[in-house]
């Protein structure tokens, strides 16, 4: 499926995650490790687990998480479905405990003999990590939240070759022969819905703010946030990013020190628009149905990049097919549709719907770009500073 981008390129949708290339663990050294690349290391709402408190709930699918009330049992295969883990198991994990230590643990706790052990931290200190462990590294499974670090390890000569028959669980562009994605995320331009439509939006990101005149909010010392002005930079070169960048300062937009926070700010009617990660907006809208704010997407540009979390099994595994069966267990149905309802991104495996008002993957109208560069953003955030953007 080919489709033509305002600039009249040529963009083929199969490659808008991930051509084959990788970057080296230096090229991922520029990563913003605080706050995480995708708010993994927060909710952004002050709360814990699954963003609502709700136990795991007692259904057909063995479904965990928030437990959406209406929601029809996922697609996909159930864990009952797929072979069983036993044994000892070590996970490195860049996504936060508090997202998804539920999860991977509703899976440990489904079998007597499997013992898991979880090393949380940032993705790119756990790249380091295991490169500097070289063959003796503990660890058996990378678990990331974005595709650059996962495309490091690769890259690094760390990791075994997925089998065809886990790799063709999701669709080609979302994973290579190294690793495969679980889950994703896109970026958006959430608004006030009390003061405007989804017409009143720019489809065009370079349009903001000359073509909108409301009040703008962004999170810029935040690591997504930074990506996606890299995506900008790849795309429309340096000097329309800063001229970009120019503009959205002297117009006023707001810092805020996340996304969530960017998001609420929105619903609270402090600004009228911003630039965020998709899931923050469901995560408003979760605590309160009733919020002033909709999701609004451009058009194969940087506003609408999408970047995918996801896993690889490790070159020093010590027993790979359990390595390989549990990272197919963060691709069951309980899993996508524990991405889907707790923590509001898109699942990857078909026959799993996102939450929310929003388009399918099909239908985003997401950049043609190589997502392995956006992971080194040190020139980002020089650029970002020398317009006078604090961070």
């Amino acid at each position: 499926m080919t489709r033509h981008d305002r600039h009249g390129r040529d963009v083929s949708r199969r490659r808008f995650i991930l051509a084959s290339g990788a970057v080296g663990i230096a090229g991922i050294a520029g990563c913003v490790g605080g706050n995480g690349s995708d708010g993994d290391t927060g909710n952004g709402n002050g709360n814990s687990g699954n963003g609502n408190g709700d136990d795991v709930t007692d259904s057909g699918t063995g479904q965990i998480g928030s437990g959406r009330e209406g929601r029809d049992g996922p697609g996909g295969t159930p864990i009952a479905e797929m072979p069983p883990l036993k044994g000892e198991l070590h996970v490195y994990s860049g996504r936060g405990e508090f997202l998804v230590g539920e999860l991977v643990d509703y899976i440990e706790n489904q079998y007597d003999d499997f013992s898991l052990t979880v090393r949380y931290g940032n993705s790119t200190d756990l790249v380091n990590q295991i490169a500097n462990e070289g063959e003796g590294s503990p660890a058996d499974v990378f678990y990331s939240v974005n595709s650059g670090a996962l495309g490091a390890l690769a890259g690094e000569g760390r990791t075994r070759t997925l089998s065809e028959e886990v790799a063709g669980m999701v669709r080609e562009e979302f994973r290579t022969g190294e690793w495969i994605g679980t889950s994703g995320r896109a970026r958006t331009v959430p608004y006030n819905s009390d003061a405007y439509s989804a017409e009143d939006m720019p489809n065009d990101i370079m349009a903001y703010p000359e073509e909108f005149e409301g009040n703008l909010g962004w999170a810029p010392s935040y690591g997504s946030c930074q990506a996606f002005v890299t995506a900008m930079r790849i795309l429309e070169g340096e000097e329309a990013t800063r001229e970009w960048l120019d503009g959205v300062t002297e117009a006023g937009i707001q810092a805020y020190p996340d996304e969530f926070a960017a998001c609420q700010a929105i619903a609270d009617g402090e600004i009228d628009a911003a630039f965020t990660n998709h899931y923050y907006i469901q995560r408003v809208l979760d605590g309160n149905p009733e919020a002033s704010i909709a999701t609004a997407f451009t058009e194969g540009d940087a506003g609408a990049a999408f970047n995918v979390a996801g896993a690889a099994v490790v070159d020093s595994a010590e027993d790979a097919t359990l390595a390989e069966n549990f990272v197919r267990h963060l691709l069951s149905s309980e899993a996508q549709d524990y991405f889907a309802r707790s923590t509001f991104e898109y699942p990857l495996v078909p026959g799993v719907e996102p939450i929310g008002d929003l388009p399918t993957i099909d239908e985003l109208d997401v950049p043609d770009i190589d997502l392995t560069q956006l992971s080194n953003l040190e020139e980002t955030v020089d650029l970002m500073r020398d317009v006078g953007i604090n961070i």
